[in-house]
């Protein structure tokens, strides 16, 4: 929405530039500065574009100083108690939660598309046993745009909704082959008759030899985990998805640079990160010695799962990791054991020390999640896969929305350059 107030940029008390303000539903006006260099010949400077807003957006909305987080409107505290995971990513992609006839459709055709072509299964070949699943993700899910090539036009809604439908159903499939593959098992088929995360779970954790029945407390925590995971606004993989589709890429094109972006150790990777600190620590006798060492500037060590870079207050997804931690430590008479009493124990602590308390270093939602996912017998290095699974619906709702927008330009940030000026070769 349009601002009827400007600001004027001076120099010497000379007006170099008028800018106009724009105001959103809610959160921060924003400086609109497209016409910044036309004006001045100046750029702005901005380095992880912490105060830059690089688009519209009507999906996602975060308040870090709050502790809010709000999809479509929804709080994430009622989205993650009331509804299923599917409901989530329908709301998502379509602006609106379903009614009863509209999910039960969505779900049918989300089952309909979750098988993978025969000859994708050739592919898990041409990787070592040991890859890393993040690496055989980029290479698969880039390769599903070979089986769809006929219907990927990007200015078609249609063709959209069902690169939509294919990548959210394809996806989790993709994720337990990769699984299955570096374990050495047999490929597990979907079967329709289950839900989304019961056909997962299946997929990931079962085998041929029996009937998988699944536990509907472990099932919650996962579809749980997923809705929380859905969608973060504008964070690095989402703008990484957003920055490809503006060129005109492919939907899987688009969403496996978001996969190779979620890769990375400072961003996907924490809940990993939560459990190899976890291992390190080993013993709850010496979580002094480590919480010592967090404090230590000198010291390289940190608590991983703690603090946030956008919440600067309680993560607001932590509470409900929390309490959905809790059931599944019940649920499988966890409590007791060794991993989980450190866990526990380390959150007791921090929460209670004035240092932790002063710094706002609370436990973020990729502390319990990393638990969760570990008691229900994931591999940690699975953990960022399973993120990649549950937040494919968020970069492939922004990816739909960047398309449809008509002031969308293909990225171009600009620099500052500090290299060599202009130099000539000597004559030889």
């Amino acid at each position: 929405m349009t601002d009827p107030r400007s600001l004027t940029l001076t120099d010497d008390n000379k007006p170099l530039c008028e800018l106009p303000v724009l105001s959103g539903s809610t959160g921060p006006d924003v400086l609109d500065v497209q016409s910044l260099y036309k004006q001045t010949g100046m750029f702005t400077f901005d380095p992880g574009f912490t105060s830059t807003a690089s688009c519209r957006s009507a999906i996602t909305y975060i308040d870090g100083e709050a502790g809010i987080l709000m999809y479509r409107g929804y709080p994430i505290e009622q989205l993650a108690e009331q509804c299923t995971f599917l409901e989530v990513c329908y709301l998502l992609l379509n602006s609106e939660l379903p009614n009863e006839t509209e999910i039960k459709a969505f779900e049918h055709e989300i089952t309909m598309h979750t098988m993978v072509h025969d000859q994708v299964n050739l592919f898990f070949r041409g990787f070592r046993r040991d890859a890393h699943p993040m690496a055989i993700m980029v290479g698969v899910v880039g390769a599903l745009s070979a089986f769809y090539h006929d219907a990927m036009d990007i200015h078609s809604k249609a063709d959209r909704q069902g690169c939509a439908v294919r990548l959210i159903a394809k996806v989790p499939t993709i994720v337990a082959m990769c699984h299955k593959y570096s374990t050495g098992m047999p490929f597990m088929y979907p079967k329709n008759k289950l839900n989304y995360v019961e056909n997962f779970m299946r997929m990931m954790l079962a085998t041929p030899c029996d009937e998988y029945e699944p536990n509907p407390v472990l099932v919650r925590a996962l579809d749980r985990i997923l809705i929380l995971h859905a969608d973060h606004e504008q964070n690095a993989s989402t703008s990484t998805v957003r920055l490809a589709g503006s060129s005109g890429a492919n939907p899987f094109a688009c969403i496996t640079a978001g996969i190779a972006c979620l890769w990375g150790a400072a961003h996907g990777g924490a809940n990993e990160a939560v459990l190899n600190m976890l291992l390190e620590i080993d013993n709850v006798s010496r979580i002094g010695q480590y919480i010592d060492k967090a404090k230590d500037k000198n010291d390289p060590f940190r608590l991983m799962g703690f603090g946030h870079r956008v919440y600067k207050n309680h993560d607001p997804r932590a509470k409900l990791m929390r309490e959905t931690c809790h059931e599944v430590l019940t649920e499988l008479g966890l409590h007791d054991d060794k991993m989980f009493k450190l866990a526990l124990e380390l959150e007791r602590i921090a929460l209670e020390d004035d240092y932790f308390i002063a710094k706002k270093l609370y436990p973020n939602v990729d502390y319990y999640s990393g638990i969760v996912l570990h008691a229900l017998g994931i591999p940690s290095k699975m953990f960022t896969a399973i993120f990649a699974m549950g937040r494919t619906v968020g970069w492939v709702s922004h990816w739909d929305e960047m398309i449809a927008d008509p002031d969308q330009k293909i990225g171009r940030p600009r620099q500052l350059y500090t290299g060599q000026t202009r130099r000539d070769i000597p004559i030889r």
